[in-house]
């Protein structure tokens, strides 16, 4: 069976990056220093975080607000299922080592709102089809 949130789309960036990196070089500021990132790049970062009691990447849930990148500053404006969320802590130090994981990037800021607050309604709709609901 196949899984509707897996669609080529999602992982482009893995066949992709070799191209990326060789047509980067060029671009690439003197002195060895890499190029900031994208916030596409950082997306695609945040696809491979999982929320680990839905095992569902979190931007298909639609936990990620808005991203924002200044040079090498990446900021993220997310969100939890609910307050009390218990892998609350373990999605946010994911965020964190997988946009890190970026070349370029310096500082990751995560930015934690309730407005608005999270419903299945921000769930991608192949996956909520998936899902049943």
């Amino acid at each position: 069976m196949t899984e509707p949130w897996k669609d080529d789309d999602d992982f482009a960036g893995d066949d992709a990056a070799p191209e990326a990196e060789a047509s980067s070089s060029s671009t690439a500021p003197a002195g060895g220093e890499e190029p900031p990132p994208t916030a596409d790049q950082v997306k695609l970062a945040l696809r491979k975080v999982k929320d680990p009691e839905l095992n569902l990447n979190i931007v298909d849930l639609g936990l990620v607000y808005d991203i924002r990148v200044d040079g090498s500053e990446v900021q993220i404006d997310m969100t939890l299922t609910s307050p009390g969320c218990p892998a609350g802590p373990q999605i946010m130090t994911d965020i964190e080592r997988a946009v890190k994981a970026i070349p370029g990037v310096g500082h990751v800021g995560l930015n934690l709102i309730w407005t608005p607050f999270w419903t299945p309604d921000r769930i991608e709709p192949r996956v909520r089809a998936y899902m049943g609901l």
